[in-house]
């Protein structure tokens, strides 16, 4: 009789002993593989001169600034000793930093800015409920190198289901009030802090994008219908303000980069996938407003360069690390990145690029409890469904087992089937916990891009519906079943995991294919 175990985000059992012995390679405790960063989100100052990071203090974690040159010199500037700063930017002064901090974690986001010569914080948004006691969130709508003191605000203080936008000066905190909102999803605003798009939900599940017309009246100039929703939006403006660069799926299947002109509704495209949509990274100038580089994730993100003033700093880039490389921050005269490199096999890795002397310069890593440690390496496969879809997935073997890094174990192994959430998501080729975690153990580890997930084009994502615990699961299934004919996984010994719609995913493992986990 097959071993059966169900595992999910509430409890996990592991499916009897590992095939492989765990003597020659030292087992990674969980706290080293599951820990936080102690270093992430580096950026680089408008001007060149600072280099900013989120590091904890006391355990939490807070913004650091120091010398670009030398971020070892670096201090904090926040004192945050509750739950953390995730989200923060530079302001275009150069001397200070731009914070959302959830204080009471009830997603009261509230705005704040610290100047980081003098240590001077204001609030800029301070009202923390409304007068009708609800919760009042903040979001930064735009920060535009022509008004370096101002900034655009969304607040919902005045009605819940909405939010109103206001120039707030970073200095004093005063605000002053730039557009109510009474029917607006969101407003799309350019360096001119002019607001030129507004998005409205259709009753079908579509969008509406509306620009202002000469009397000063939004109308309609284009429609997302429903199922172009998941891989269609605007992404921001050109120098003008008159073309608008969008991701786009309609009339196509993946995603393309689009170029529309805001007078005529003419679109342009910029770049294009056959395999994936162009969701992995846009390159824009950060004063010409020029679109250089755009990046699509199949199984590895690759970059589709557009301008050819970075083609050689890209090819350069593409040879200081075996990793994925993602633009991270740059200075207003663009001689400065900040780049970031996702491995498999270890921590994110930042380098600082010298653009004129075409150098790049290490920073540090995300993580540096994980450097030199023996994790395994990730593994890409297109998988072909029983209806002959393509399930990019990646794989992960125990060290031992696989001695040449081939991908192929010397014998099965007792295997888990990691189904990531959403269901409107992805896997992504990288390092992922879960997968080093049990592969350390002895574990075989499979993720599958199920149909439903998404940013491989709409057909694919839209294949989902209707179909949680039916052809999402054969997907899986069809994903075991190559595992299993590939000699990479034990059939008697197979269990399914996972949290969100992968945890559903394992209860409908063990009620419809109890044989198979």
């Amino acid at each position: 009789m097959k071993t059966r175990t169900m595992l999910t985000a509430a409890a996990v059992l592991l499916i009897g002993s590992p095939a492989i012995a765990q003597t020659e390679i030292p087992l990674i405790p969980r706290e080293i593989i599951f820990g936080s960063p102690n270093k992430a989100s580096p950026q680089i100052s408008p001007d060149g001169e600072q280099l900013s990071y989120l590091a904890p203090v006391n355990g939490v974690l807070n913004v650091w600034v120091g010398p670009a040159q030398d971020p070892d010199l670096a201090e904090p500037v926040t004192t945050d000793a509750a739950g953390g700063i995730r989200v923060y930017q530079w302001a275009y002064t150069s001397e200070h930093i731009l914070y959302l901090q959830d204080e009471v974690g009830d997603g009261s986001w509230r705005l704040h800015c610290v100047d980081v010569t003098s240590g001077k914080h204001i609030p800029l948004t301070p009202n923390v409920t409304s007068k009708e006691g609800y919760t009042v969130s903040a979001r930064i709508q735009h920060v535009s190198p022509q008004f370096p003191r101002d900034i655009i605000v969304g607040l919902n203080d005045r009605d819940q289901r909405y939010h109103d936008l206001y120039v707030v000066n970073i200095d004093t905190g005063d605000r002053v009030e730039l557009q109510r909102n009474d029917e607006y999803l969101a407003f799309f605003t350019d360096n001119d802090f002019s607001i030129r798009v507004a998005a409205k939900l259709t009753p079908d599940g579509g969008n509406e994008l509306c620009a202002m017309n000469a009397e000063g009246e939004w109308e309609v100039f284009t429609t997302i219908p429903m199922e172009d929703l998941f891989s269609t939006g605007p992404l921001g403006f050109d120098k003008t303000g008159d073309f608008i660069y969008m991701i786009d799926s309609r009339g196509r299947d993946t995603a393309a980069l689009k170029s529309i002109d805001l007078r005529t509704g003419a679109g342009k495209t910029l770049a294009k996938d056959r395999d994936a949509d162009i969701s992995g990274g846009v390159l824009i100038h950060p004063t010409e407003r020029i679109v250089q580089a755009a990046a699509a994730t199949y199984k590895r993100r690759e970059w589709h360069i557009i301008d050819s003033s970075v083609k050689n700093d890209f090819k350069y880039l593409e040879s200081v690390a075996d990793g994925e490389l993602s633009v991270l921050s740059r200075t207003l005269d663009d001689s400065q990145w900040v780049v970031a490199y996702e491995m498999d096999t270890g921590p994110v890795r930042y380098y600082r690029y010298d653009r004129p002397s075409a150098t790049a310069y290490y920073l540090f890593s995300s993580r540096s409890q994980l450097e030199g440690l023996p994790f395994a390496k990730m593994h890409d496969e297109v998988i072909k469904s029983r209806d002959r879809m393509s399930l990019v997935s990646y794989y992960t073997l125990p060290i031992e087992s696989d001695p040449r890094g081939k991908g192929r174990p010397t014998k099965p192994l007792a295997t888990v089937l990691w189904v990531h959430g959403g269901p409107w998501a992805r896997d992504f080729w990288g390092f992922e916990p879960v997968h080093q975690w049990l592969a350390s153990r002895g574990y075989a580890v499979l993720s599958v891009n199920y149909r439903g997930s998404t940013g491989f084009g709409k057909k694919f994502v839209n294949a989902g519906n209707g179909e949680w615990g039916g052809k999402m699961h054969d997907d899986l299934i069809d994903a075991v079943e190559w595992a299993v004919k590939k000699k990479i996984a034990d059939p008697d010994r197979i269990a399914i995991m996972g949290g969100s719609y992968g945890g559903y995913a394992s209860l409908v493992g063990l009620g419809v294919t109890p044989d198979t986990f």
